[in-house]
């Protein structure tokens, strides 16, 4: 059965989500279009064909809104959290053009149109996560980033977010007073231990409600989330070290980590063997960029093999970039433009059957210790 949102559902989304304010006139939706380096896919175009249908239906409700809908197209950037391309271009009406027949004269900058889009939905393939957070320092602007959504997960939008977001506020709170976290897990050829180092950093919440200019998150959502210390203080190295695993099909790959850097591989096989290379090749891919805590399991939802929604579902671990979280990675130590990335690793049974989260404890600033996790569930009362 076919899952859609009506004008009604989409105008309350919108209110629930960004509480629109007075003098604010216009929402955009943005998607980004395939080309001959990463050609189009079924998914990528249903997901232009709901962003299409949406700018419709909240244009036809746009006296109950209070919006303009527009729906602006852009190249895509050949990878998730890359930045953004300096100009897009207004969808007036018809078939989305190709990016071959993107008139670079009809195009306006993403500074201007984040001038008179205050409210922006990123329906896109690529995650532009990082890029609107960076974004959203200097424009007033607030977005919803949505990469990879698919009908399926229309239901997770209709979920309580004034309960979501009290959960993650209360994780939020754990991790701002936090100074280490500590993960047993087990797996078919051993324990594997890892310490985070969270000092000097505070987490963030992203409940799925974003009222205020400045921000820019995930849709669905339902995470709090932290940047491990990456060892940027003169003197202060970070203290992240131990044995990460990460399940990918039947093989389960062991980073070793130290001083946040994933240095080495030290699983064989072939999945193994790739990701040592990719390791030797671009570095900051190992940097170990977040720790989330996602809270939508408990409210009935399922993985579907979209990290959008999957990492929402429970604890999650995240390579690479890391400075639009609040962070020290970004762009510049990346080998190119197009290895820029940012990507979870989701710890919940549907994702990761062979590795086990025995435990995780946080480690508090009054030298107390807090049991998060317990057998893969929070054990802490929401």
């Amino acid at each position: 059965m076919s899952e859609a949102l009506t004008g009604p559902e989409l105008v309350a989304l919108v209110r629930r989500v960004f509480q629109p304010r007075a003098g604010e006139r216009a929402l955009a939706i943005l998607v980004d279009l395939p080309d001959a380096k990463v050609p189009d896919d079924a998914n990528w175009a249903a997901r232009r064909a709901i962003a299409a249908a949406w700018t419709a239906e909240l244009n036809t409700h746009r006296a109950e809104l209070g919006l303009e809908t527009h729906l602006v197209v852009y190249p895509n950037v050949h990878t998730n959290n890359g930045d953004l391309p300096e100009r897009a271009w207004l969808h007036t009406g018809g078939p989305l053009p190709s990016v071959n027949a993107l008139d670079p004269a009809a195009s306006v900058s993403f500074a201007d149109l984040y001038a008179g889009h205050p409210i922006l939905i990123a329906l896109t393939k690529f995650s532009a996560t990082a890029p609107l957070k960076l974004a959203a320092k200097t424009h007033p602007i607030r977005a919803a980033t949505m990469p990879g959504f698919r009908e399926d997960m229309i239901p997770a939008l209709r979920l309580d977010y004034a309960e979501v977001n009290r959960r993650v506020e209360l994780l939020k709170d754990l991790l701002d007073r936090a100074e280490g976290a500590d993960f047993h897990f087990d797996t078919p050829s051993g324990a594997c231990e890892l310490h985070l180092d969270l000092r000097h950093r505070t987490g963030h919440a992203s409940g799925g409600l974003l009222p205020k200019p400045g921000v820019a998150g995930n849709l669905p959502s339902g995470e709090a989330y932290i940047v491990p210390y990456e060892g940027e203080r003169d003197g202060d190295p970070s203290r992240t070290a131990g044995i990460m695993p990460v399940q990918f099909g039947p093989e389960i790959v062991r980073y070793r980590f130290a001083q946040n850097k994933a240095e080495e591989v030290i699983s064989e096989g072939p999945r193994s063997r790739e990701e040592a290379a990719l390791l030797a090749r671009e570095p900051a891919y190992g940097n170990l960029a977040e720790l989330g805590l996602g809270v939508l399991a408990a409210f009935g939802v399922k993985p579907i093999g979209e990290i959008l929604l999957d990492e929402k579902l429970g604890l999650h671990l995240a390579f690479g970039r890391s400075d639009h979280f609040g962070g020290q990675v970004g762009p510049a130590q990346f080998s190119s433009h197009d290895a820029v990335i940012h990507i979870d690793r989701v710890y919940v049974p549907e994702t990761q059957p062979d590795v086990k989260v025995v435990s995780v404890d946080l480690q508090m600033g009054d030298g107390t210790t807090v049991p998060l996790m317990r057998d893969g569930a929070y054990s802490v009362g929401f």
